[in-house]
């Protein structure tokens, strides 16, 4: 990234500001924040690689590498680490959980490898997006001592056949699971989705426990998929495209007797008129819709 202009308050690193012996050209012994990118440099080590005290976030994307460099246990302003794309194994991971200085972590990208297992992340306590997605892990076990506080967390493209362990994370914003096997999921109660660009409502219909679903901030246009939905109680579905509330008794028929709460506003629906008492109407158990508590 030499030559090009850098953000105030960052040093860029990338492969061509080292020295043939791993040093650093000099940038006038900068004391700011400090990113290091060097994707797809096919790196099989680190050897010539320095790693500056004052790192906070690095980038080894598309490389070749296996091994966890021990310098990175020194790192205590590390927010951001991302090892995707490289020929990472469980056991090759297996130090992260064992370096302290390390723990502040907010971000963790370590999709495209070898795994088969959920790391143990479980000292992570500031995690907020973790990503494993494109590996062959088949199981959630671990997941449970996961930060609370995470909001994204990428799953996609494992073997994963249930969804289990993530009842802690209150917080989630995005949950990804696509091209895993699950097949049965009867027993899922609460499901959160939002922020996820989904235009249709499909495949939900077999999720006869569920309670609780957020599919707020979307794409959807109308609502659908979910007739069969007959333990539905909160239901979001605030910030899409939702033109019309027609049709809203059978899209919502299973849930009918049981939905006390719905989410609508931010939707083209809610401004019209009789918007609050068509609600009312369809749903006799209704206790609170937006922001409006009856």
């Amino acid at each position: 990234m030499m030559g090009e202009s850098k953000p105030e308050g960052e040093v860029f690193l990338s492969q061509s500001d080292l020295s043939p012996h791993g040093e650093k050209y000099d940038e006038g012994n900068k004391e700011e924040d400090t990113i290091l990118d060097l994707t797809s440099c096919q790196l099989h080590d680190l050897e010539e690689v320095e790693l500056p005290v004052q790192l906070t976030e690095i980038d080894f994307s598309a490389n070749r590498l296996k091994l966890l460099d021990d310098r990175i246990a020194h790192l205590t302003r590390l927010k951001k680490l991302s090892l995707r794309q490289n020929l990472f194994t469980d056991d090759a991971l297996q130090r992260l959980s064992q370096w302290p200085a390390i723990y502040a972590l907010q971000e963790l990208v370590l999709r495209d490898n070898r795994l088969k297992k959920i790391p143990d992340i479980s000292k992570f306590k500031d995690l907020v997006i973790f990503d494993v997605s494109f590996n062959e892990i088949s199981s959630l076990k671990g997941m449970s001592e996961a930060s609370p506080v995470l909001k994204e967390l990428y799953l996609s493209k494992n073997e994963l056949t249930k969804i289990e362990e993530l009842d802690h994370l209150h917080q989630l914003r995005i949950l990804e699971l696509g091209s895993n096997r699950l097949r049965d999921c009867i027993s899922l109660e609460e499901l959160y989705l939002s922020h996820n660009g989904i235009s249709k409502m499909e495949g939900l219909s077999t999720l006869v426990n569920l309670m609780v679903l957020d599919v707020s901030s979307n794409k959807l246009t109308s609502i659908t998929g979910i007739e069969n939905l007959a333990r539905l109680e909160d239901l979001w579905l605030n910030d899409n495209q939702i033109a019309s509330l027609d049709g809203i008794d059978s899209a919502l028929a299973g849930s009918r007797e049981k939905l006390t709460t719905i989410y609508l506003e931010h939707n083209p629906c809610a401004k019209d008129p009789s918007y609050i008492s068509t609600l009312r109407l369809n749903f006799p158990s209704i206790q609170q819709i937006d922001s409006n508590i009856f």
